[in-house]
């Protein structure tokens, strides 16, 4: 394989888990793509906003290659996770703007520079030299993480999960999910009363 045959297949794997997030948005409310669904106030639209911000460092500042889009949620002074949540004043039509724009930046990187381009990521310290091959790698485990956590934050919203909003790639079982749910229920009951537990 080449290497713009390889940028191209890394760039698919990319691809995927951001309309994997995205649509994690779809047809909800303002409320609901805000609120927050973990203990750690995990919420959908601050995902997003988190993982654009992690491109923009990682596909940008790292190779020197910075986009000039003000993030002040990463400066310095600002509070301690303010990336992964959105401020009332902020829109959701910014975020997803934000992200859009980190993929136009971002993928202009992966397609100029060699795969054995290298940069340093400052935050890593002394020795964070890394080539771009590695830090493609890195966002795309990334990326699939916060999508995957971003599943779990839908399902929990309304029940819709899955990779794509017309194909949710789930098996459903016998009996729906209801009665798939009562049947894990009780298992780990029985597990929790065996002998030896």
């Amino acid at each position: 394989m080449d290497q713009d045959q390889l940028k191209q297949h890394l760039h698919r794997y990319l691809q995927a888990g951001r309309d994997a997030l995205m649509w994690k948005l779809d047809g909800l409310s303002e409320y609901d793509v805000r609120r927050p669904m973990t203990r750690t106030g995990t919420n959908l639209l601050g995902l997003v906003k988190h993982v654009a911000s992690i491109e923009l460092g990682y596909l940008g500042d790292v190779f020197d290659r910075p986009s000039n889009i003000p993030l002040p949620w990463l400066s310095p002074d600002a509070e301690p996770n303010a990336d992964l949540w959105v401020q009332p004043y902020e829109t959701r039509a910014q975020v997803v703007q934000l992200y859009r724009d980190a993929w136009a930046h971002d993928d202009a990187t992966i397609r100029e520079l060699d795969l054995d381009a290298v940069g340093h990521v400052e935050w890593w310290g002394e020795d964070g030299r890394v080539t771009l091959h590695q830090i493609v790698l890195h966002v795309i485990a990334e990326t699939h993480r916060h999508a995957g956590h971003a599943d779990i934050v839908r399902e929990a919203i309304d029940g819709a999960a899955g990779m794509r909003s017309r194909d949710d790639n789930l098996w459903g079982p016998p009996g729906g999910w209801d009665a798939h749910r009562e049947r894990l229920e009780q298992a780990a009951r029985e597990a929790q009363d065996a002998p030896g537990s």
